[in-house]
């Protein structure tokens, strides 16, 4: 599904060059779950942005389910990001006027299909996400977990090869991120898509099948999972 290789990012910080990405290198077969590492600085931010066709690396090659990106324009990379990737956010990034089910709906106004598939699409992507009774209440009458569904939901509807997770419970308690772990891994076994979660907690790396571990933008670690948490098993701090 994606094939790094050699992947560089450089930032001109006034007479400096950032180095955020030093020559990252790695594959993620269809289907897989796994988990990118690191603290604040390691360059996970940058390499999320770049697999997520949000931004594109100083060097290096990107292929991504058969198409190589590195060098697409601003246009061709918005219609891979709305064809193959689904963004799930630390903040959830829902209009806050808006009901659950119209918050699920954009994508697929985006991607120009018609109201009545909107509609039936969305309230099915919803369900999957156990938000059915929810469809139209406003983000305000929602708890953070909920939330947090409907962005899910919101990522799902347009059945995207890869689900790609940025911190998707650094703004939940910990009882609500067991519940969220819980859901990207029925999710993962339902759907067999390939799911990436960008993170710098341990505890939500462990269920996925592989952990990547990033260090001043260098792949330092590289390892599988033998025994992914669970889902629904209580938070050991």
């Amino acid at each position: 599904m994606i094939e790094t290789s050699g992947l560089t990012k450089v930032y001109q910080m006034g007479g400096d060059k950032v180095h955020a990405l030093d020559g990252a290198s790695f594959t993620v077969n269809k289907g897989e779950m796994l988990a990118i590492m690191g603290p604040s600085g390691s360059g996970k931010s940058t390499l999320m942005s770049i697999i997520g066709c949000l931004d594109a690396p100083s060097g290096g090659t990107y292929v991504l389910d058969g198409v190589s990106v590195e060098n697409l324009d601003e246009s061709s990379l918005a219609e891979i990001r709305g064809r193959k990737i689904g963004f799930v956010f630390q903040q959830f990034n829902l209009l806050a006027r808006t009901s659950a089910l119209e918050n699920v709906m954009l994508p697929l106004t985006y991607a120009g299909v018609s109201g009545s598939e909107r509609q039936e699409r969305a309230m099915k992507a919803l369900e999957r996400v156990g938000l059915g009774q929810r469809t139209h209440h406003a983000p305000n009458e929602l708890s953070g977990g909920q939330q947090q569904r409907v962005a899910i939901a919101r990522a799902l509807v347009n059945e995207p090869a890869i689900l790609l997770a940025d911190e998707p419970t650094g703004a939940l308690d910990s009882k609500t991120s067991v519940e969220i772990m819980s859901l990207f891994q029925s999710l993962h076994r339902e759907n067999g898509q390939s799911v990436i979660l960008v993170t710098h907690d341990a505890y939500v790396a462990r269920h996925t099948e592989r952990i990547i571990k990033l260090s001043d933008g260098r792949i330092v670690s590289d390892q599988p999972n033998p025994n992914p948490i669970q889902a629904g098993a209580a938070r050991e701090e």
